[in-house]
C-alpha cells in the first residue's frame, strides 16, 4: 500500500464527516492506493461509531488516563500499512483532493524530499481579516523555516515515509503541544521538506474564535522555544475546543 491517512480524533462528530466525505471513495482508493485510519482518544460522542462505518481501521483509546495527540497519532501509525503516512487533523478539509494525491504520488516517488506539508488556511466563508493576516504570516514563516533548515509543519497536515517515522521514533509522546514542530525539526535533518503554498488544508477557526490570534501566537511561540531548548512543551495540556 502506498499511503496511510491517519486522523487523530476526540469528539469530532460534527467536523470529521466533512473530511471523510472527501476521501472515503472506492474510486480514489483504487487510483491512489491508500487506507484511512482513525485513532480516537476516547470520544464520548458518535465519532467512533461514524469512523467504524466509513474507515478501514479504527483504534480507540480505552484507558482511564487521558491520551494526548502525539500518542494518538503514534497509535494510528502502529497499524498503518502504507509506505507513506499522511497525518490529517479531524477538523480539516483538503482544498483539492485529486491534486493532493497527485502531488503526493509525484513527490513520494522521487526521494527528493524527506517530508511534505501544506499551507493551512480557513475557508473564505468563515475567514476574517484577522485570520488572513495571521495565517498569511505563518504560511510564509513556516516555509522560511523549512528553507533555512529548521524544519516546520503544522499538525493539520504532516506527511513523511513510514521508514523515516520509525527511525525518528514517531511523535514525542511527552509533548502536550509542539509535537508537530518537533517531529519536522528532527525530520529536516534527514532531508528537505516540501512546503506547498498552492495546495492547502482548511482548518476550523474555532480555536481562533475562542482564544484570539494574539494569545495563540504567544502560546505557539512559547511552546516552540521550550521544544527547542528544553525538549518539552510549556503547555501541560492542549485544551479541546468544540
Amino acid at each position: 500500500m502506498k499511503f496511510s491517512i491517519i486522523i487523530p480524533t476526540l469528539n469530532e462528530e460534527n467536523l470529521l464527516p466533512n473530511l471523510l466525505g472527501q476521501i472515503v471513495s472506492d474510486k480514489l482508493k483504487a487510483k491512489y492506493d491508500y487506507e484511512i485510519i482513525v485513532s480516537d482518544g476516547g470520544s464520548n460522542d458518535y465519532t467512533v461509531e461514524y469512523a467504524l462505518k466509513y474507515c478501514d481501521k479504527v483504534v480507540v483509546h480505552k484507558e482511564k488516563c487521558k491520551q494526548n495527540i502525539s500518542e494518538g497519532r503514534n497509535k494510528g501509525a502502529e497499524v498503518a500499512e502504507g509506505e507513506w503516512l499522511i497525518f490529517l487533523n479531524g477538523d480539516v478539509i483538503i482544498s483539492d483532493v485529486d491534486l493532493f494525491f497527485r502531488l503526493l504520488t509525484e513527490l513520494s516517488s522521487d526521494n527528493k524530499y524527506a517530508g511534505i506539508t501544506l499551507k493551512v488556511d480557513v475557508e473564505d466563508k468563515e475567514k476574517t481579516m484577522s485570520d488572513k493576516i495571521f495565517l498569511t504570516f505563518y504560511d510564509y514563516y513556516f516555509h522560511f523555516l523549512n528553507i533555512v533548515g529548521v524544519g516546520m509543519g503544522r499538525g493539520e497536515c504532516l506527511i513523511l515515509s513510514k521508514n523515516s517515522f520509525k527511525e525518528l521514533n514517531g511523535f514525542n509522546s511527552n509533548l502536550a503541544a509542539g509535537e508537530d514542530f518537533d517531529l519536522f525539526k528532527r525530520l529536516r535533518r534527514k532531508g528537505k521538506i516540501y512546503y506547498s503554498h498552492k495546495l492547502c488544508v482548511y482548518e476550523s477557526p474555532r480555536r481562533y474564535r475562542k482564544y484570539g490570534h494574539l494569545k495563540i501566537f504567544f502560546t505557539w511561540l512559547a511552546n516552540s522555544i521550550f521544544v527547542i531548548f528544553k525538549n518539552k512543551s510549556l503547555s501541560k495540556e492542549w485544551e479541546e475546543v468544540r
